[in-house]
């Protein structure tokens, strides 16, 4: 039976997912692999030198998981980060030089799509219109969506690498940062406010990064292989605990994990900004996402 992996760069995470098709078609994980490689460190206008360096070498360590295992299909998709850098098609040449992997650039709106698909493989059925959000370093996709279609869809460069080097500058994070971070996401967020007000969601569903951290604070016990839920009320009380935290002091909570601890800040206002858009009542964690997306078309060939 044959193996399908997709190689997702983001721009603090690459991914490696490794499937191979079940008896109902669904997906069979084999392997996952994570390296936070944090292109966006210097910055999201270039690659520095240190980030390109982790970049290269993960997907090097990649390449050989993918030969140990026998991998019939790979595809590779770089997203925000490497349509930003202006060193971003070296990045990618240099790549496909010392590995042989190409990498494909897919736009924001193709995020989105693919997000939506991954989504949907791991959720009950949707009857009314949720709000999915994809939480990455360079940009957040939203996904206004239901079983029967998408409603709207767009992508935003409010990653949380972007946040952070804009506006995240003490330590801990001032009363006038948080303002000001609140006061762009209002401004950069009209269109999704928009869609709101046109197709008022009543579930909003996570994907990707914070929430995955959500859920092991707020609803460690999993009662679904592929999604979690939490009321959206238990939000609040770990959101204010770490507001006024600390990178230090954030470190030194098990429930943070160290290679979020400095950028989970700006994330959780950004999650405080968009919980406040409706009337939720529930957030529901997807462990499916845009890798899946993506593996669910290259499976259908």
């Amino acid at each position: 039976m044959g193996k399908y992996a997709v190689i997702d760069l983001g721009t603090n995470t690459f991914h490696l997912l490794i499937v191979k098709a079940g008896p109902q078609g669904e997906l069979v994980e084999l392997d996952r692999e994570r390296r936070f490689v944090k292109l966006a460190e210097e910055g999201i206008e270039t690659i520095g030198q240190a980030a390109y360096s982790r970049g290269i070498q993960a997907i090097s360590d990649f390449r050989e998981v993918l030969a140990d295992m026998d991998v019939d299909q790979v595809r590779a998709f770089g997203t925000a980060a490497l349509r930003t850098a202006s060193n971003g098609p070296d990045f990618i040449r240099d790549i496909k030089n010392n590995t042989g992997i190409e990498v494909q650039m897919i736009s924001g709106a193709e995020e989105a799509r693919l997000i939506h698909l991954g989504v949907m493989q791991a959720l009950p059925a949707l009857s009314k219109p949720s709000l999915i959000m994809d939480i990455g370093g360079g940009s957040v996709e939203f996904i206004l969506a239901d079983d029967y279609q998408v409603h709207w869809a767009e992508s935003f460069p409010l990653g949380v690498a972007v946040l952070y080097k804009e506006f995240h500058h003490s330590d801990p994070i001032s009363t006038v940062e948080v303002e000001l971070v609140r006061e762009h996401l209002a401004e950069v967020l009209v269109p999704l406010r928009e869609a709101i007000l046109h197709y008022p969601p009543q579930l909003l569903i996570g994907a990707s990064g914070t929430f995955d951290v959500l859920e092991d604070v707020l609803a460690p016990g999993r009662a679904h292989p592929l999604h979690a839920r939490l009321p959206a009320s238990d939000f609040y009380p770990f959101f204010r605990k770490l507001l006024p935290t600390s990178v230090a002091e954030r470190l030194a909570l098990p429930e943070v994990p160290a290679a979020r601890a400095d950028m989970i800040i700006v994330a959780l206002i950004l999650v405080d900004y968009v919980l406040n858009l409706a009337p939720f009542r529930e957030i529901v964690v997807s462990h499916y996402a845009m890798k899946e997306g993506m593996l669910a078309e290259l499976m259908k060939g």
